[in-house]
Parts: structure tokens; sequence; C-alpha cells
């Protein structure tokens, strides 16, 4: 659970509350609930959160970073959610993601300038349904050519440069591994075949491939390493997901209180009712339980434990029951809270994705149980 924490722990959680009353709470009023953050706002939080510290949280020392460790970033992640503002987005720095191992000209090309802001990044993993094979590269020289697609690129269409995941093979056709590709969105053969918004409002593509030239020395690591590391990228992803949807949580059962002792047409407050109460009740007990799992697999990452197995169950149940919570929350305010704007209107939307968004909840069902029958990996 977050309590018991350490005592920096402790001191970064009160510097966040604080930064969240003093800089995020006024600057929301002057946005629409939904809404998209202008330009002016977002660069003024993220000169406050430099200011702060917190902007650095997620960066590398060489970059002058100061990054926090996994336990503090899921604490901090789970505060900006709960904050539930646009310009929370804006707080914590770009981390390098998959790009943290880069070295040469793959690191002064593309991760000093993401590091820097200078350049934007997209993670193309998901292949369409349709596809014959999956996107692969044949080994040409010094040269990777590129073919298939990626049907789900998130932040493609205004990304500098994508990362994706690709089965090499040798001329000859024989299998060399996978490896995860660096191409520049503006290189030849790149295509945006489709643009799409999906339900929560994120912006999405579908980028082709086609016969895209692309140097060996764009390969992330090596050849063989292209699944590890794309998986070891998610893995961080899902833990941030689930306190994402813990942040939501807290958000919306502080909203549903005020909502059950506020004055009701019916004369009594809603929160008189024992049927109402039953409801809130189970909404605060999943939500404990939750964020009790959250912080216990926090611990257990931080403490280079194998939590693969921990991390999967951790972003079902947390995305499962923040969607509960969420559902609830629209029940037991009424029909207000499925106009569009409300922000539990908002809240629903935007839950929705996470039970798909870093792996299907059902399939990762099926991973956790392949990693302890055939790996013998996890705790309960």
């Amino acid at each position: 659970m977050p309590d018991n924490l350490p005592d920096n722990l402790v001191k970064t959680q009160l510097s966040m509350r604080q930064f969240i009353e003093s800089v995020l709470a006024p600057l929301d009023v002057e946005l629409k609930s939904g809404a998209t953050a202008p330009a002016q706002l977002q660069e003024q939080v993220r000169k406050a959160s430099r200011a702060a510290g917190f902007f650095y949280r997620t960066q590398p020392v060489e970059f002058g970073g100061n990054p926090a460790k996994t336990l503090e970033l899921t604490l901090l992640r789970e505060m900006l959610a709960a904050a539930n503002t646009p310009l929370s987005r804006q707080v914590l720095g770009p981390g390098p993601g998959l790009l943290h191992a880069a070295e040469g000209e793959l690191r002064r090309r593309y991760l000093e300038p993401l590091m820097r802001g200078e350049k934007q990044s997209a993670f193309g993993f998901t292949e369409p349904d349709n596809a014959p094979r999956p996107t692969w590269a044949v080994l040409e020289g010094d040269s990777l050519i590129v073919t298939g697609q990626k049907s789900y690129v998130t932040g493609g269409e205004s990304c500098d440069f994508v990362c994706i995941l690709v089965n090499v093979e040798q001329l000859d056709g024989s299998r060399a591994g996978t490896a995860m590709v660096v191409i520049d969105r503006d290189a030849e053969g790149v295509i945006i075949d489709k643009s799409f918004t999906s339900m929560e409002g994120g912006g999405h593509v579908s980028m082709l491939f086609r016969q895209v030239r692309v140097p060996v020395t764009q390969i992330i690591g090596k050849i063989g390493e292209g699944m590890p590391r794309a998986l070891g990228n998610i893995g961080n992803v899902r833990l941030m997901i689930a306190a994402q949807a813990m942040g939501m949580c807290l958000w919306t059962l502080d909203y549903v209180e005020a909502h059950l002792l506020a004055p009701h047409r019916s004369g009594s407050p809603l929160g008189d009712r024992e049927g109402v109460r039953l409801r809130y009740a189970d909404m605060r007990i999943e939500t404990y339980v939750a964020r009790s799992a959250l912080y216990r697999t926090a611990r257990l990452v931080e403490a280079g434990e194998n939590a693969v197995n921990e991390v999967i169950a951790t972003k079902v149940f947390c995305t499962e029951v923040a969607g509960r919570v969420i559902d609830m929350a629209v029940q037991l305010v009424g029909g207000q809270a499925l106009v569009q704007g409300h922000p539990l209107e908002t809240l629903y939307r935007e839950v929705r994705s996470l039970r798909l968004v870093e792996g299907a909840s059902d399939l990762l069902r099926l991973n956790l149980v392949k990693g302890r029958l055939e790996l013998k990996k996890g705790h309960v």
C-alpha cells in the first residue's frame, strides 16, 4: 500500500500535493472538461515542473535528469492521474523508452533530440488482424529492407520517428531473429495508410512500410533482442497504466462522496440510502485492494524481482476495477454524468481504453498462465 512509505517518498508525496494545488488546479480552471490544453498552458506547467524538479524524474542522469525508482514513479503517476486534468501530462518529462541503451549515431540522432524535446517518437507493435505475415525485414549487407504494417501507432502522425518490431530474415529466407528498428517518419516507403481517433480522444495511425531501406546502425541493440526489448518497455508502461487507473479511482471516489453528501431533491442526501451506501462501499473496497496490488508490485519491480506476471496481474486488475468504479459512479450520479463534457463522461471513455492498451486483458491472462505453467514464474 502507499502507507508506510520511506521518509523521502513521504516528502515527495507532500511536494507533489502542493504542486497540484498551487500549479495544476488554478490552471485547470481555465480549461473546459476534457479539453486539450493550449500550448501556452502546457509550457507553463513544464516550466513550473522543471523548477520543482518533477520534470527530471523520468530522465537519465546523463541528460541532466534525476531518475526516480519504480515506487516513486508509481506514487507520482497515481497522484497526477488523481488530479484529473490534461495538464498532468506535462509534469513528467519525456523518458528514453526503448532508446535507453542507444549508443553512437543512434544516440546522437534520436535519443539526445528526444530528451531535449526536439523530436517526438512513436512505438509500432500492433499488427493488423488480416496481415498475411507480421512485419519483416530482409538483411541486405549493411541495410534492412522493411516491409509490412503497424495498425495502431499512437502519435504516429506527428512523430519524427517510429520504433517498430520486425522479424529479420537473411537473403536466403532463413530467420535471424526479431529486432527493434528506428525508422524516420519521412523515410521513403513509409506511408500513413489511415488516421483515426479512438473513443478516449487519442490520435493514431495505420502505418505501411513498403521496402523501406534502413541502415543496420538503426537497430536498437542487436538482432535477436527485439521482442525482449519490446516486452521490457511494455512492462514499464503497463505499471504506469495501472497507476493511472488507480488515480482515476481516487478522483472518482472523492467526486461521488461529495455528490452523496450534497442536498438532494428528495429532501435527504443520496448517501442516506442503504442501497447507495452498499454500492459506494464496493467502490471503496475494490479500490483499496487494487491499490494494494499496485504498490506491492511496484516494490517487487524496484527490488529487481522478475515481476512480469505480477505486472500483468496488476495491469489487468487495476484497469478492470477502475472500469467498474467509474461505471458505478455514472450510475449513482445519474443522467448528467452521460452528458458530453461531464468529468465522469470523459473518464468513462478514457478508462475503457485501458483494458486494451499494452495488451488486452484476456490476452494478458493467457500470458500470465503461460508464465506460471511453463516457466514457473509469479507470486500470489
